[in-house]
């Protein structure tokens, strides 16, 4: 039996998470569903595509994933069926995937969801979650074969990727994500740091002394500090606060590791 975990924006308070795990259930009533989270930004795909990245490689081959982040319902947008590292990923044509197929590697299988055969009777323009995203991932469940769903696609929508760029004694990035913490992740490679790193912008504001530690609990807390995420990046921190707040950062915040020379 293979588990469905679902990612939305949809939040708690709504109907709309019930509506889709009941629709999964009125097909296959064994199925497994787990909740991974419901509190992406809304129509956030950027944060839906780092937060896909940063937890689907862990699960185990046969996992159906169904990511509902989708402004573009109702629209000429595609919908996918993944296949990567023996798991499975439903999800908008909207650049949602491209994370997580950068880090996934291997030779991902994409195809077109087109199939109405395995959809609800009657489709909503504004629902796609329900009537054809949760009832695909039941059939899944199934056992029904994904090349039975669409044909393979050769092109998706692929979110443009920040480049880094090295200067002189200093590397720039920007932030790329913000974790519930208020720890700034950001797309330069972790193994850019150093102890010999002397001064961390971020956005216009210089910090002439940052601490560049392992874990948080070697600073003090309030300390600015630079480390390694979980995921090998540079990742900005306040011991015990929100980087996010004192440095007055958000997504997309330049950020500069200069090095003395």
């Amino acid at each position: 039996m293979h588990a469905i975990t679902l990612t939305t924006d949809f939040g708690n308070a709504s109907p709309y998470v019930a509506a889709m795990k009941g629709v999964i259930l009125s097909i296959n009533p064994a199925a497994a569903i787990h909740d991974l989270t419901h509190a992406i930004p809304a129509q956030d795909i950027r944060h839906a595509a780092q937060f896909l990245a940063g937890g689907v490689p862990y699960f185990p081959p046969g996992t159906i994933h169904v990511c509902v982040v989708d402004p573009g319902v109702g629209s000429e947008r595609a919908i996918l069926l993944v296949e990567v590292a023996g798991q499975f990923l439903l999800a908008p044509d909207n650049g949602c995937v491209t994370d997580l197929l950068a880090v996934a590697g291997g030779n991902p299988v994409v195809r077109v969801i087109e199939e109405p055969r395995f959809w609800r009777p009657i489709i909503s323009s504004t629902f796609h979650g329900r009537d054809v995203f949760a009832p695909v991932a039941a059939h899944l469940s199934l056992g029904v074969a994904p090349a039975e769903m669409g044909d393979i696609t050769a092109h998706w929508v692929k979110l443009p990727t920040p480049e880094v760029r090295k200067g002189v004694n200093q590397f720039t990035g920007e932030v790329m994500f913000i974790d519930d913490f208020g720890n700034l992740i950001t797309n330069i490679q972790a193994d850019a740091l150093s102890e010999k790193a002397g001064a961390l912008m971020v956005g216009k504001q210089w910090r002439k002394r940052i601490a560049v530690v392992n874990a948080y609990a070697e600073a003090a807390p309030g300390d600015v500090v630079a480390l390694s995420s979980s995921d090998g990046r540079l990742e900005i921190a306040v011991v015990q606060g929100s980087a996010a707040k004192v440095l007055s950062a958000s997504v997309g915040t330049p950020v500069t590791v200069g090095f003395p020379r």
